[in-house]
């Protein structure tokens, strides 16, 4: 859980989340990144396997990263 969590403040962050929160699904509508990390919720089931669960908003989440897709675009296709 730390290697995910310091990563969405760092390197993911924007585009992963991480919560210490009790949340329910509606705590998540119009949320911008494509997956925020439930800490309170992923369990470990041996020192080598764990199950995580992770939210998002389905639409705001995926417009999100299609805008980023063709801002990168525009930017490979100006360097042409």
């Amino acid at each position: 859980m730390a290697a995910l969590k310091e990563a969405s403040e760092n390197e993911m962050r924007g585009v992963l989340g991480f919560t210490t929160d009790q949340v329910v699904s509606a705590d998540f509508i119009g949320d911008t990144r494509s997956s925020i990390v439930d800490a309170g919720a992923g369990i470990g089931l041996n020192s080598t396997f764990m199950k995580f669960v992770s939210w998002y908003d389905n639409e705001s989440g995926y417009v999100t990263r299609m805008n980023d897709l063709v801002s990168f675009c525009a930017l490979q296709d100006s360097r042409v």
